[in-house]
């Protein structure tokens, strides 16, 4: 992602616009495209701030949020299960298609971690806190 230009320059810009002139002259002047200079001008009439916008998702979204609960209990009770046997278990049991990749990085961000074991098989198991 690219980051925002600095409010400072957000705010020099819409003043020279403010001042009279186009927003292409303010764009040409502080070196910005006139497309950035257009959009900070609308920004500020339809919100009145010059500030960026948040970048990024939403924290809390997703399509496996609804079944957070359903997957730890599976992992908790299969602690052996792989991804590929949990990504096939989804769809029969709730209708939805799930990478395994995606299945595990969902799982790590709720705290569980994978372990090998010697017989080259392996186990997730929940973090400990401390």
């Amino acid at each position: 992602m690219t980051q925002s230009f600095s409010l400072d320059l957000r705010v020099r810009v819409a003043a020279l616009v403010e001042a009279g002139h186009s927003c292409r002259a303010a764009a040409r002047h502080f070196g910005v495209s006139d497309s950035c200079a257009i959009k900070l001008v609308q920004r500020q009439r339809h919100s009145g701030s010059l500030a960026p916008a948040r970048q990024g998702r939403p924290p809390g979204r997703g399509k496996l949020v609804p079944y957070e609960a359903f997957l730890i209990q599976t992992v908790e009770t299969e602690p052996a299960i792989t991804m590929p046997e949990l990504a096939a278990r989804l769809p029969d049991e709730h209708g939805i298609v799930a990478a395994s990749a995606m299945l595990s990085r969902f799982l790590c961000r709720r705290g569980f971690t994978y372990k090998k074991t010697p017989d080259g098989g392996g186990v997730r198991t929940r973090r400990r806190a401390g």
